[in-house]
């Protein structure tokens, strides 16, 4: 009885799970082994579709270019976010007034969707009326100004602020419950001891936040590798936009969204297809063995 209890609550959430994650997983592979001419199969091309990604110029480059510039981008989202979420927790922990509201507002544009955020930044970093630039004119800091979405050299390191910013609140809310969650006594005897804050900080917060930054780091990775909608609506498809930066925001989701929709010709679902395949080889691949990792790290605090 308890069984049938159990699968009758599961199966719901099972079957949602099949049928929009699981499906187009495996029909995304399935399609990558074949030639299309649109949305007709044409025949077997076996590991073709991959070669081509490698191999069929400008792809080729463009792809490696994006792998490199989603690595930045995941690296640069990661130190952010992780230092400046611990920080913001930390100082928040400390807190005995206004904390939950504090922790709200810090939450509030995680729970904004990507395309929203990016469209806003976009009015906000506006070369033209965005009130960045007047705000830095105004105190005498207009030789700064710029369009910072449309220099090659700042458009990919302000995607990065603005992802790090967007997603701050979940490492605060994640690293509060933690830091909530630490057994009071080790701090209690380490004062005894004489370490100072810093010394208490590095040697036992530090240590025991191993599982929570673990599961900050990988799932910070996951959306990294996955992100599309804030880099398009910061930059469009391709970085070619009036003000945009020529390709220096190109991230894997972009090339794949480009091949399936813009530049792939007859046989954009089967190249299209390979990208999704090797990107989520890639990210299962990282994520396992990150995990496998910070469990190590973990069993060694016990």
């Amino acid at each position: 009885m308890r069984w049938r209890t159990a699968i009758a609550f599961v199966l719901p959430a099972l079957a949602l799970y099949s049928v929009f994650i699981v499906y187009p997983l495996v029909s995304a592979l399935a399609d990558s082994f074949w030639t299309w001419e649109g949305t007709a199969r044409t025949g077997f091309a076996g590991l073709d579709n991959f070669r081509s990604l490698f191999t069929q110029f400008p792809l080729n480059r463009q792809l490696r270019t994006a792998f490199w510039h989603t690595v930045i981008f995941f690296v640069g989202t990661m130190i952010v976010q992780n230092t400046f979420g611990l920080l913001i927790a930390v100082l928040l922990s400390e807190r005995r007034f206004g904390k939950r509201f504090l922790q709200a507002a810090y939450a509030l544009p995680y729970l904004i969707g990507a395309l929203v955020v990016g469209y806003l930044w976009n009015l906000l970093l506006s070369p033209e009326f965005g009130p960045v630039n007047k705000a830095m004119s105004d105190v005498g800091l207009g030789s700064l100004t710029r369009a910072w979405l449309g220099d090659p050299s700042t458009a990919l390191p302000v995607v990065i602020l603005i992802n790090a910013w967007h997603y701050i609140g979940f490492p605060i809310l994640l690293f509060g419950a933690a830091l909530a969650g630490l057994p009071q006594e080790y701090g209690d005897a380490s004062r005894v001891d004489g370490a100072n804050a810093w010394q208490r900080f590095r040697l036992i917060t530090l240590p025991l936040l191993t599982p929570a930054i673990g599961l900050v780091s990988i799932l910070t990775f996951i959306s990294c590798f996955n992100a599309f909608e804030l880099v398009y609506a910061l930059s469009g498809t391709q970085g070619n936009q009036p003000t945009g930066p020529g390709g220096a925001t190109d991230l894997l989701g972009l090339i794949f969204y480009r091949v399936a929709f813009q530049e792939g010709g007859e046989n954009a679902i089967g190249q299209s297809s390979a990208i999704a395949a090797l990107m989520f080889v890639l990210i299962f691949g990282v994520a396992v063995l990150a995990n496998r990792y910070f469990r190590r790290r973990e069993a060694l605090l016990t």
